[in-house]
């Protein structure tokens, strides 16, 4: 089919009453560009009272309902043809009517969807088409609203390739040649039955057709058909993470000579394969993932999915020591999918985050038992041809998990998976102590003297009785392996984890070695766990060989959960650290690289963990809080910062972190050793330092064996404060969803950044485009993504320019105190 953009030209409103338009409330609306998110452009609210999980969650942004409108023409030569909508996401809640009459809706915001137009559309003249929004308090993190993915208005023949009527997989490949077998589902609205030619080619990345065939097709009317072509491509370019090599498969449908249908799709040639002693095997080789579980939003976009946002992100991961990517917790959008392919990334689909149990008062849960059939039909369908695919995850965290009609709906949904793609492995993200916690709380109820009952409860799923609940809060990741190891998790489990390929796990790597004894047959992926723990998980992965990964939470930071990974110290007045940051805390705070896409030193400890740096990395706590209680979560990494520019503290005592995995480390305060001291895996790939602040230079160097092999410099920053503005790329195009992020530094003149001199800084776009949003990763700010000033985090602020056609971008930047800066974007 003809697929179309259908991005342009609409416009948006808070949707409104008819009945108060009628008594005389109006909204405007006001053009949109497609993708968008309505949320972003709300302003937060003030929670009345304490913050809490619910209101928190979204990062005090309002809820609401959207409203879309768009006018467009179909001309009268399209009588005849079929045409649909596609929707790849419309957070939440979605309806959508053609011309003032109801065309279709989709309750859940993640899955992509078809509209089936032509019924509706008057030919000839303009039509309207018009899609309604509905977000309120029904996620546990920042979703946005309204049409955040890109749109399609699809235009065909009667006779023509179904809409995701596609699939090639490669069920046998060896060093001399793969095996590709193409099924084409082919739809015939026509009254007549048509027999059809049906050409299939494989090109490899070169453009050069490396296989092909032609066979005929005889579809009736009104019963589509499905044919099945097997090829073989001699000396195949194996697609892997190292190597990601992919090929096109080209369907030319034809009938009496002239072309009814055609298209293209993008696929990889790789095999997968799964056991407890090789674990899992990417062309014959093991892989161990080294996994990043991400939300959906982009930062300073607000949900709205742009493809370059996507593969921003995804280059970034992978630069970081990222092989793999979980998308939590629901599916991942087409163009990050395209991403992963093109880049070599690994992929853990995720379906759900709830199931028949809610987990917020108006959650997916209330449409889960009537949509979850055709929400895992639209993720498989836009899975399947992706090699990057290699887990479809069919939920996390389910709170049935643990009970007999949780693992009955484990089962139906695993199998269902499976009837649709028998190609790839499924798991469940299982948080184990979950999954006991009505247990769990009846032993808060013990520690509270108020059920006898509970006594037995706590022994049974491993809790100390005069620890209470504030304990397990306080100390989240060692309750949580403590009840993960449990006989009553084992028990309860047993049948849930029994359905899946891979068992999932979620901060229960202390089942790791159990599960081998217990368990000789399961296979494990460490599917959510602390970044404060990687060293210890990452030794587990590599020495057991049914530990597939870990999947950190999270690899990219996000909106929502406020505060969950922010720096805590404990006073007498707060003895225990508190969950949910309060307003105005916009981010979670546990991401390895911020919103920005900038590398928190959690990201270069990672690094080192993995054995990918042989450098080591400096990062210096902020002097402000020496001496302090730390009070952080386990998902909190130190308030450090990888600077030695501290104004105001010469001469304070101040800590300094070196992170290596080499024997030793040596700390040089302008050129003055602080001496050595062991690092690598025995000392958690860490040294600590403490000294005075010295303006000046501060180097760390790693020692393995006597001899160095690696340093690292922080530098003060010295004299005026500069600013900085470089584009990530100096050509762009003005299609396919492309975007020009732009980063704003603080400097000194030699380009040392300046943390400490935060300021204003003011953005104006001309020419060819516009600016799609603007921020910083501070982590509390009242500050908003869509205005043109926003002050700088330490020292840094990103500006994303969305391009409107071809010609060129200016960008102006100006602060106080700094010269003004420009800067040029071509797009072509």
């Amino acid at each position: 089919m003809n697929r179309i953009s259908f991005n342009d030209g609409w416009q948006a409103r808070p949707k409104v009453n008819p009945f108060a338009e009628l008594s005389g409330t109006a909204v405007e609306y006001r053009p949109v560009t497609l993708p968008h998110d309505a949320m972003i452009e709300q302003d937060r609210v003030v929670p009345q009272g304490a913050a809490t999980m619910e209101n928190g969650a979204g990062a005090y942004f309002p809820g609401g309902a959207f409203e879309y409108r768009k006018t467009f023409f179909v001309p009268e030569e399209h009588r005849g043809k079929r045409i649909f909508f596609e929707f790849e996401g419309v957070y939440r809640d979605a309806t959508v009517h053609l011309n003032g009459d109801y065309a279709g809706q989709r309750p859940y915001g993640y899955s992509h969807f078809h509209i089936d137009a032509d019924r509706f559309l008057r030919f000839g003249q303009d039509n309207e088409i018009r899609v309604e929004a509905r977000a309120h308090r029904d996620s546990r993190w920042y979703t946005g609203a309204g049409i955040y993915r890109d749109t399609w208005m699809l235009i065909g023949a009667t006779a023509r390739i179904a809409l995701d009527g596609v699939r090639v997989t490669t069920p046998d490949i060896d060093r001399d040649r793969a095996v590709v077998e193409v099924a084409v589902t082919v739809d015939n609205d026509s009254l007549a039955i048509r027999t059809l030619d049906l050409a299939t080619e494989i090109r490899d990345a070169g453009g050069v057709v490396v296989a092909g065939d032609v066979s005929k097709i005889t579809v009736l009317p009104g019963e589509p058909a499905t044919a099945r072509t097997r090829l073989y491509v001699l000396d195949p370019a194996l697609w892997s993470t190292d190597s990601p090599m992919l090929h096109t498969c080209h369907l030319r449908l034809g009938e009496d000579g002239e072309e009814v249908d055609a298209g293209d799709v993008t696929f990889g040639i790789r095999s997968l394969q799964l056991d407890p002693r090789s674990g899992l095997q990417v062309n014959g080789r093991t892989v161990k993932l080294r996994g990043a579980c991400v939300h959906h939003d982009n930062g300073v976009l607000g949900a709205a999915t742009f493809a370059r946002a996507e593969e921003r992100r995804v280059e970034l991961l992978k630069d970081a020591g990222f092989n793999a990517i979980r998308m939590a917790h629901h599916p991942m959008s087409r163009a990050m999918l395209d991403a992963c392919d093109r880049l070599g990334v690994l992929v853990m689909d995720e379906a759900f985050d709830m199931w028949t149990s809610a987990k917020s008062e108006f959650d997916y849960s209330l449409h889960f038992p009537e949509w979850w059939e055709r929400d895992i039909e639209a993720m498989v369908a836009k899975d399947v041809n992706h090699p990057s695919v290699v887990m479809y995850s069919i939920g996390n965290e389910i709170p049935e998990a643990g009970t007999a009609a949780g693992a009955f709906w484990a089962r139906r949904l695993a199998e269902k998976v499976r009837s649709l793609d028998g190609t790839r492995f499924v798991t469940n993200g299982v948080n184990n102590m979950l999954a006991v916690l009505p247990e769990v709380l009846k032993a808060r109820q013990r520690s509270r003297g108020t059920e006898a009952a509970g006594e037995e409860a706590g022994e049974q799923a491993g809790i100390d009785e005069q620890a209470g609940i504030n304990t397990v809060m306080a100390d989240a990741g060692d309750m949580m392996n403590k009840v993960a190891v449990s006989d009553l998790v084992t028990e309860r489990t047993a049948e849930s984890y029994a359905v899946l390929d891979v068992a999932g796990m979620n901060y229960s790597e202390s089942r790791y070695a159990l599960d081998r004894d217990l368990f000789p047959g399961r296979i494990i992926v460490g599917a959510e766990t602390f970044p404060t723990r990687i060293d210890g998980n990452w030794k587990l992965v590599e020495k057991y060989d049914h530990v597939i990964g870990d999947f950190t939470w999270t690899g990219w930071d996000y909106l929502g959960e406020v505060g969950i990974g922010r720096p805590q110290y404990l006073t007498p007045e707060s003895p225990r650290p508190v969950h949910v940051a309060p307003y105005p805390h916009l981010l979670a705070g546990c991401g390895d690289l911020d919103i920005t896409g900038h590398r928190r030193p959690v990201s270069y400890y990672r690094e080192i963990v993995f054995g990918l740096r042989a450098a080591p990395y400096v990062a210096v706590r902020r002097p402000q809080h020496h001496g302090k209680t730390w009070g952080g979560s386990p998902w909190a990494w130190s308030d450090a910062v990888s600077s030695w520019t501290w104004p105001g503290y010469e001469g304070s005592p101040i800590t300094v972190e070196v992170y290596a995995g080499a024997d030793e480390v040596e700390l040089l305060v302008n050129g003055g050793s602080l001496g050595r001291r062991p690092a690598g895996e025995a000392q958690r790939f860490r040294a600590e330092f403490e000294t005075v602040h010295a303006p000046g230079d501060l180097v760390a160097i790693a020692y393995r064996g006597g001899a160095e092999i690696g340093r690292h410099l922080l530098r003060t920053a010295e004299g005026p404060c500069r600013l900085r503005a470089e584009s990530d790329r100096p050509v762009i195009t003005d299609t396919g969803g492309d975007l020009a992020f732009v980063t704003i530094t603080l400097t000194d003149e030699r380009g040392t950044l300046q943390p400490a001199a935060d300021r204003p800084v003011r953005v104006d776009v001309s020419g060819a485009g516009v600016l799609a949003g603007f921020g910083s990763a501070a982590p509390a700010s009242e500050e908003r993504f869509d205005a043109a000033e926003h002050r700088t985090y330490e020292g840094r602020a990103l500006a994303v320019l969305r391009p409107t056609g071809p010609g060129r971008i200016r960008l102006l930047v100006s602060a106080p105190g700094c010269d003004p800066v420009e800067l040029s974007v071509a797009v072509g």
